[in-house]
């Protein structure tokens, strides 16, 4: 009985020691796993870089659109400048502003413009009483 036993614990550790990945599996296992993160790596870099490159392209396109749009604008401009020296009149001057006559507010029978100045540089005539000629009261 001692002796099955025995025989039975030392295939029960052979077994064991058969059951797991031998050292080549275990490499082969490692080498597998380091190149698929390196081809994980190079597929990100590939798609970083394609990025880059369609935004530098959307760059170059906005820029050529906006070149193109001002070129348009000059030509237009061009256009209705020659048209404009060719057929159109001189355009008449704008008639001065008037200069408000008075405010109608008076100080000491004199009047007065809004920005302080007298309306007139003669002085009031004033009657005896001391009221100004002109119907003030």
């Amino acid at each position: 009985m001692k002796k099955n036993i025995l025989a039975f614990i030392a295939s029960g550790v052979m077994l064991l020691s058969a059951c797991g990945p031998s050292a080549e599996e275990k490499a082969a296992a490692e080498k597998h796993r380091q190149d698929s993160i390196a081809k994980a790596t190079a597929d990100s870099l590939a798609a970083v870089e394609a990025a880059m490159m369609a935004e530098q392209q959307r760059i170059q396109d906005s820029i050529a659109a906006v070149v193109e749009q001002m070129r348009q604008d000059s030509i237009k401009m061009a256009e209705e400048m020659a048209k404009m020296k060719k057929g159109s009149a001189p355009k008449p001057k704008p008639a001065p502003k008037e200069e408000p006559k008075g405010t109608g507010v008076t100080k000491g029978g004199t009047e007065i413009k809004s920005d302080g100045t007298p309306a007139s540089t003669e002085p009031p005539k004033v009657t005896k009483g001391g009221q100004p000629v002109g119907g003030g009261k």
